[in-house]
Order: structure tokens, then sequence, then C-alpha cells
């Protein structure tokens, strides 16, 4: 029996490497597997309330990425789609997405995990859970039923047109108050906007500053964002008169097509100014190289929208100019020409 035994055992010790060695084999991780990520913006709202999403997908090598499809998601809604943009970087590629989606469900459901592939590999995103619910309701309050409508005479009939007169004569020195209030703005906003430096230098200047604060390296990267965000809207409002301190970055965006831009630059820009609200509002935490990134697409569309709009006012002075100085010789010309008839 004993020998039985140890029998068993040997026979076992020898058959342990190869039981293990395969299933060591099956779950060895992928060497150059995608990095994904999916974000939300919040993951507690009320029905119809909106919810951004951001998909994130980083490539090594040259190996295509195919993109999930995303015609729909269950008990949400897509309110907008943005396009997939690319970025090339030393490791790879990089991909992002901002989307926009809601629910009219309420109850907690869970934005799916999310199918890319690569190759003939598939690698799913992390599943984000999303509560829905509906305005809070104050349950120490009595609540009735509703009753026919009961006509009440109205004892303050005589008096509606007093009040009337009364809302008028106020209305109008209301008018009057903030007509003089923005004569008043208008003047000091054009005191404050004849500074030393031009919207541009003022611009480059804080631009240096921020550069050389180190903000994100010392854990304030919200605060970068933010003034990096406000340098450029402040030059887009003294330079262009863009009302950009009161639009939100959609709003900016949507302006900033008319502006002569190239196509790249303004995707690029756009993102930026996403990734701003993603930082702010989302807590995003960005890598330093894309802290890097962004500083320079701020930077350097600053300066092509000041080539743009100088090069621009040069040739309307020239266009000027030149009409100013063939007057004068259509004038002189004319009284010649009489003298000959």
């Amino acid at each position: 029996m004993r020998r039985r035994i140890v029998y068993t055992i040997a026979v076992v010790v020898c058959l342990l490497p190869a039981l293990v060695l395969p299933a060591q084999k099956g779950h060895s991780p992928a060497v150059n597997a995608p990095t994904l990520k999916a974000t939300v913006d919040k993951q507690k709202i009320l029905i119809g309330e909106p919810i951004h999403l951001m998909l994130e997908a980083t490539v090594r090598g040259n190996v295509p990425l195919t993109w999930p499809n995303l015609d729909s998601i269950p008990h949400f809604e897509f309110v907008e789609k943005g396009n997939v943009d690319s970025t090339l970087n030393s490791d790879g590629r990089s991909y992002r997405q901002y989307l926009t989606v809601t629910s009219f469900d309420s109850g907690a459901y869970a934005i799916p995990r999310l199918a890319f592939i690569e190759g003939n590999k598939r690698y799913f995103t992390d599943s984000i859970r999303v509560e829905i619910g509906y305005t809070k309701i104050d349950p120490s309050k009595d609540y009735h039923d509703i009753k026919e409508i009961i006509e009440v005479p109205n004892p303050y009939a005589h008096w509606i047109v007093w009040i009337v007169a009364a809302v008028a004569l106020i209305s109008l020195v209301i008018v009057i108050l903030l007509i003089r209030k923005k004569k008043l703005l208008k003047k000091l906003t054009a005191v404050r906007e004849t500074p030393g430096l031009s919207p541009y230098e003022e611009a480059l200047s804080e631009l240096k500053e921020l550069e050389q604060a180190h903000l994100p390296e010392k854990g304030s990267v919200k605060v970068y964002y933010s003034r990096l965000g406000e340098i450029f809207r402040v030059y887009l409002l003294r330079r262009l008169k863009i009302s950009s301190l009161a639009e939100t970055s959609e709003e900016l965006i949507r302006e900033l097509r008319r502006l002569p831009l190239p196509a790249e630059q303004f995707s690029a820009l756009a993102e930026t100014l996403r990734m701003s609200d993603f930082v702010k509002f989302a807590k995003y935490e960005p890598q330093a190289a894309d802290n890097e990134q962004h500083f320079r697409v701020i930077r350097s569309s600053v300066e092509v929208l000041e080539g743009e709009v100088a090069f621009a006012e040069t040739a309307a002075m020239a266009a000027a100019q030149a009409a100013k100085t063939a007057q004068p010789a259509a004038t002189a010309a004319q009284p010649q020409q009489e003298k000959t008839n």
C-alpha cells in the first residue's frame, strides 16, 4: 500500500510541469497589446442630462486598429458623435474620440465594454456604471388629488392698471440705467484695451510665464489648463473682438471654424479646448507629453492667427492707399482730356 502511494506521488510530480506550462502559456500577456481607456465626466445624472464620453486608444507600431461600432448602446442615446482624431507618437499612434450620450431610463446601467480589434485580436475597455434618477422629492410634503378649477373673483382687478403702469415705469428706468452702464463699460473697455503690450505680445509673454511656472510638475494640472485656455481666449477678445470669455468650448470651436486656420491646426486646437474641459470638469489626468503638445498648439495658433490678421490688415491698407493715389490721378487727367477736345 505504501509503495502504491509513493508511486502515485512520483507520477503527479512528473506530470505537474507539463500541466503548468500550457496554462501559463495560455495566460501570458500580450506584448504589444493596445492601451485602451474609456472615461466619462459624470456617473450620476438626472434623466435626459448629457454625459461626455471620451475613448482613447494607443497602438504600438503600425498595426491597424478597428474602432468599435457605436450605432447604439443599451439604455443610452447618442446626442453627438465627434470624429476619431489620431496623433503619431514615437511609440506608435494614439486615437481619441469625444461623444455625448444621455438616457431616459431611470436606474443604474452600464456603458458596456467596447471592443477594439487590432490585427486578429479583440481588446475591450472597462465598463462604466452610470446612475440615472429623477429630481429629488421632499417626502415630508402633503400631496392631494388634482381638483377642478374654481372661479374666484379677483378683488385686486381695479389695481391692475396701476400695477401695469408701475411695471412699465420701472422697466423704463432699468432700460435707461442699462444703456448708461453699457456706455460706461465701453469707455472703460476702450481704456483697458490700450495697454503697453499688443494682444500678440501680451499672449506670448503670458505663455512664457506659464511655461516657466512648471504647474503640471507641481500637481496643478487643472490650474495649468485653465490658465492656458484663458490666455488664448483673452487674445481672441482683444485681437479679433470675439466674445470668447462668455462662450463654452463648443461655442468657441464653432466661432473658430470661420477663422483662417489650416484644417490640421484647427483640429489640434479643438482637441486642446476639449481636453481643457475634461481636465477641469472630469478630473482627467493627461500625460506630460500631452501637456507639452497642447501648449505648443495654443502658441502656434496665436502665431498663425496673428500672421493671418496682420496680412489682411496690410492688404487692406495697401488697397486703400492705392485707391487714394489713383483718385487724384484720375481727377488731373479729366481736365487735360477736356482741353484736348
